[in-house]
């Protein structure tokens, strides 16, 4: 299964990914105080959300009706069942951002 590679010790950076045939940059930032990640995302330089917090098992912006967004649902994911949130020693480690491609088609 895919899943988009995030590189802990460049936070905060960006970066270009294709998803759903569509160039999506996004924005990587962590809250040392609290611990948890939230992405920031533009899609041909419009910002469409700041700060969403990754939340496990959660689908980022999820909540979100827009075609502007990817169909591709992005989750918050440990295969291996060992955790069960997402912070600086989960995520990355055990923790992956799953792409689940189709999931928005049912």
């Amino acid at each position: 299964m895919r899943y988009i590679a995030i590189e802990k010790n460049l936070v905060p950076y960006r970066f270009d990914m294709g998803i759903d045939n569509e160039l999506f940059t996004f924005e990587i930032h962590y809250n040392s105080e609290f611990d948890f990640f939230t992405v920031d995302l533009e899609r041909n330089g419009e910002t469409l959300v700041v700060g969403e917090k990754m939340v496990y098992g959660v689908q980022l912006f999820g909540d979100v009706l827009d075609n502007r967004f990817p169909k591709t649902a992005i989750i918050p994911y440990d295969e291996s069942g060992n955790a069960q949130e997402v912070t600086w020693n989960t995520l990355s480690d055990s923790v992956f951002l799953f792409l689940y491609e189709g999931a928005d088609d049912a």
